[in-house]
C-alpha cells in the first residue's frame, strides 16, 4: 500500500488520493462501530431506534449514555460497547494520521549502513 523507503515520494495528487481513502477507511469504521452500537441498545435496552442511535453516539463519541440502563444484559452490554468505543477512537485516528506519518518519515528517512555510520 505505501511505497519502500528505497522508492521516490508520490506525487501530491497521489497522496491526497490516499489520505481520502483513507478518510473513507475510518468513516466506514466509525459507521460499523455506530451500527454496533444502535443495534445493542436496541436490543438490549429495547430502545427505540432513535433513543438507541442517540446513546450509541453519545458513548462514540466519548460522552456517555443519555438513558439510564434497565437491565443487566444492558448494562454490560453498554460496558464493553464503551471499551470498544475507545479502541475504535485509537484505530480511527491511527488510519487517519498514517499517511502524513509515513510521508514524514519517507522524506526524512536516513539509511543507515551495516557499521552504524549514516548515509547520504
Amino acid at each position: 500500500m505505501y511505497e519502500h523507503f528505497r522508492q521516490p515520494l508520490i506525487s501530491r495528487a497521489a497522496f491526497l488520493l490516499r489520505i481520502a481513502w483513507h478518510v473513507l477507511i475510518a468513516l466506514g469504521i466509525v459507521i460499523v462501530s455506530l451500527a454496533i452500537g444502535i443495534v445493542g441498545y436496541h436490543e438490549f435496552e429495547s430502545l427505540s431506534w432513535i433513543d438507541a442511535t442517540v446513546n450509541a453516539a453519545m458513548i462514540l463519541g466519548g460522552m456517555g449514555p443519555v438513558n439510564p440502563l434497565n437491565t443487566n444484559a444492558g448494562k454490560l452490554f453498554a460496558s464493553f460497547y464503551a471499551l470498544f468505543s475507545g479502541i475504535i477512537f485509537l484505530v480511527a485516528i491511527a488510519v487517519l494520521l498514517a499517511p502524513a506519518v509515513h510521508r514524514f518519515l519517507h522524506r526524512f528517512h536516513v539509511e543507515f549502513d551495516s557499521e552504524g555510520s549514516t548515509k547520504g
